[in-house]
């Protein structure tokens, strides 16, 4: 016969379903155990910043103790743990503060995060990348080159490659292979 967990006592798992009761503080701090990391890791994916990920944990826990007397089993603590770190994210995402200020520049996630499109420094990059491209290219052998412009640029398949090169797609598989390995090789040292 099994026993239903008691507000005092911990369940063996706290996501597996709900609880009959509201946990009390142990109860609820083995909820927090369980579950913590996978709301931290939703948090970071979804902001890219650890240090608000890592308030947004906070928050959450917070939240959902607050707000115990509301939950209404109708779904297991994680996935209402997942809802309100959701809400919190998008809530955040979407403030004022997130999108007007820039963080310190010295933070390596600077170096990390995602550039607006149109930004100068994604330009900048975009034609840097763009340069390294075709510098690669250009000390490529003239057969690669062709075969990787011929892929890439034009989405050629490898049986009308080889109707233009006068090749088997075979042999055409095999250069291709082997001019991406040369192209990798040659890109790396441009670094």
């Amino acid at each position: 016969m099994t026993v239903a967990p008691s507000v005092s006592e911990p369940p063996t798992s706290p996501t597996a379903g709900a609880f009959a009761e509201p946990p009390g503080s142990e109860a609820f701090g083995a909820v927090y155990q369980e579950n913590a990391q996978a709301i931290y890791y939703l948090a970071l994916r979804f902001l890219g910043d650890p240090a608000r990920a890592e308030d947004v944990t906070h928050d959450v826990f917070l939240k959902a103790w607050k707000h115990l007397a509301e939950f209404r089993h109708e779904s297991s603590w994680r996935t209402w743990l997942y809802r309100i770190a959701i809400n919190h994210c998008r809530n955040l995402a979407a403030s004022w503060t997130s999108r007007n200020l820039v963080p310190n520049s010295d933070d390596p996630l600077w170096n990390t995060a995602p550039a607006a499109e149109n930004s100068p420094f994604r330009v900048l990059e975009i034609k840097e990348l763009g340069e390294r491209i075709g510098t690669t290219l250009d000390r490529m052998p003239e057969e690669y080159r062709l075969l990787l412009l011929l892929v890439a640029d034009e989405k050629l398949s490898y049986a009308e490659i080889a109707d233009l090169t006068g090749q088997s797609p075979d042999a055409v598989r095999g250069k291709l292979h082997r001019a991406r390995k040369a192209f990798a090789a040659a890109f790396a040292a441009t670094a």
